[in-house]
C-alpha cells in the first residue's frame, strides 16, 4: 500500500493494518520529513486519543491529514506506533 498526496509517496508497506477501513502503515514505512505534528487531538471511545500531523509537501499543507493513537487502548493496541492518512491523502496498492 502507498499513501500519496501531490504525487508525492508519503508512506509505502505492505504491512498495513485495516482497522474501520483505514490503512495504518507501521511508522517506520513514513517519510516522517513530510509531517509536522498539529495540534489537534480527538477522542473514539474504543482507539482512545488520537493525535495529527500536517503532511507538507512543495510548501502545500495539508492540514491534519495524518493521525495515530500514541497509547491506544487495549481493543486497538495493534495500531500503536502507526499512521493512517484522510483529507486527500490516497490510499492505494
Amino acid at each position: 500500500m502507498k499513501a500519496i498526496w501531490h504525487n508525492e509517496v508519503i508512506a509505502e508497506s505492505d504491512k498495513t493494518i485495516v482497522v474501520e477501513n483505514n490503512h495504518y502503515f507501521p511508522q517506520e514505512a513514513v517519510n516522517m520529513s513530510l509531517l509536522t505534528p498539529s495540534s489537534t487531538h480527538t477522542h473514539c471511545p474504543w482507539k482512545g486519543d488520537a493525535s495529527y500531523y500536517n503532511v507538507t509537501i512543495d510548501g502545500k499543507v495539508n492540514k491534519d491529514a495524518a493521525w495515530y493513537y500514541p497509547d491506544p487502548k487495549a481493543a486497538a493496541a495493534e495500531i500503536k506506533d502507526r499512521i493512517a492518512f484522510w483529507k486527500g491523502v490516497e490510499v492505494t496498492r
